[in-house]
């Protein structure tokens, strides 16, 4: 057996708590005031009638509907059956700019974390739809091939870093080209690419190649991680203190500027979009908006289980309770007294 809910399961020490000093005080409540018009042990003289048992008895009831209640709110199942899973989505592969310039710290923490965290509040509103993660910075590999296991994809998310690409320098086209081979072979839509980076092309061919994935019918969305003010590249040692910043050939600080103008072509080369990243994360929100809105394929089927809810018994039981509670007279021969009401 196992609980869908089971945190719920935790509130039953409460109710009971609960209940228990209620009745508590409810009965010793009644004792002081039936002890204001006489001695308690007169009681039983002055109402015969009343029986003290059958009271204690409708409040034990109600408790075992109230615990049994909980029980029935955490949802008891046990037997699982066998269900057909169907999934339809799109093909969505997301390309992470690993270059030392996404180390700038014009987004906190730095460009590459927050393009990490914004890819995983992502995935948190996927439905459906297969993720692949590719990182590029002189060149470009397959992180994480398409997949429906997003929790996979989670892992291979964390573990990149500006060393997770050998080559140094930015090479946007490349990216898009192992993009395009990372899709299926032989479709011409579902496909859609988001490309996230600072935008500084060092090789120049990111234009033709969107152009080549456009005729593949690939649509990429461009989200520029940082500021067009420059931002210096931050070195840090062992224990993560700064110990200078990057420097050019001359000596100068090395400025990274975000490119937007390159971004901006990539994503209207194939009917994208492109968007500035903001510490508030809203711009993969307004893509999946969009993305939601594309065609979708059914992905194969995928057998799974499906447990099943047991709580219509435990239903049966407090409604079969509360027919006896409301059954229980409190007052013994209550029907001679009502008979005795017409003589």
């Amino acid at each position: 057996m196992r609980f869908k809910y089971p945190l719920i399961l935790f509130f039953l020490p409460v109710i009971l708590i609960i209940l228990f000093a209620f009745y508590y005080y409810a009965f010793k409540r009644k004792r002081s005031l039936y002890e204001e018009f006489a001695d308690y042990r007169l009681i039983a003289k002055l109402a015969p009638n009343l029986n003290q048992g059958r009271i204690y008895l409708k409040a034990v009831i109600l408790s075992m509907v109230f615990f049994i209640f909980i029980i029935i709110l955490s949802r008891p199942q046990f037997g699982k059956k066998v269900i057909e899973l169907k999934r339809t989505g799109i093909d969505l592969i997301i390309a992470v700019d690993t270059s030392l310039s996404m180390l700038a710290e014009d987004l906190k923490p730095n460009r590459l974390e927050r393009a990490k965290m914004e890819i995983k509040n992502l995935m948190d509103i996927l439905q459906g739809d297969q993720i692949g993660i590719i990182v590029f910075s002189g060149e470009a590999f397959t992180q994480c091939p398409l997949t429906l296991d997003y929790d996979a994809a989670r892992m291979f998310l964390e573990i990149i870093d500006t060393k997770s690409v050998a080559q140094s320098g930015t090479n946007l086209g490349r990216a898009i080209s192992q993009a395009i081979d990372s899709y299926p072979k032989g479709q011409k839509k579902y496909k859609t690419m988001i490309l996230l980076t600072d935008g500084e092309d060092h090789e120049g061919n990111s234009i033709e190649m969107a152009e080549k994935a456009a005729s593949e019918g690939i649509k990429i969305y461009t989200i520029g991680i940082g500021s067009g003010a420059g931002e210096p590249i931050p070195l840090r040692d062992g224990d993560g203190k700064i110990t200078g910043y990057k420097k050019d050939d001359s000596g100068q600080i090395v400025l990274s500027k975000l490119d937007e103008v390159t971004l901006q072509n990539i994503a209207s080369k194939t009917g994208g979009k492109y968007y500035r990243s903001s510490n508030t994360g809203i711009e993969l929100e307004k893509i999946y908006k969009e993305i939601s809105s594309m065609e979708k394929k059914e992905f194969e089927d995928k057998l799974g289980f499906e447990y099943e809810d047991r709580y219509q018994f435990l239903l049966f039981i407090v409604i079969f309770l509360l027919m006896i509670e409301f059954l229980i007279i409190e007052r013994k021969d209550i029907k001679k007294e009502w008979l005795g009401s017409f003589e």
